[in-house]
């Protein structure tokens, strides 16, 4: 799936709009430990894969960034263990 997902540098989070709802990603930047604080899309837009997309963009950001990810959202915990590519990013 390929969202157009905007990344708001200012605010730290992922935003993705869709029918005047908007879903997102907040995180928090601690040197070079992106802390991924909270995953949230309306319910009406739940089974879309798009809490899958703004993780998987904030991970990007973070691998190309040279970060490491701190998964405090249960979401972002559940979708590392399910992708391996991601492993090497996680901070223990």
């Amino acid at each position: 799936m390929s969202l157009a997902i905007h990344h708001d540098v200012d605010d730290s989070r992922f935003e993705y709009t869709q029918n005047n709802q908007t879903c997102h990603l907040d995180y928090e930047l601690h040197d070079d430990i992106m802390a991924i604080t909270h995953t949230y899309v309306p319910s009406t837009l739940e089974g879309q894969g798009i809490a899958a997309a703004l993780t998987k963009a904030a991970l990007l950001c973070a691998r190309n960034n040279q970060w490491r990810v701190r998964p405090i959202c249960s979401y972002t915990a559940t979708y590392l263990q399910r992708h391996p590519e991601f492993q090497d990013l996680i901070v223990r």
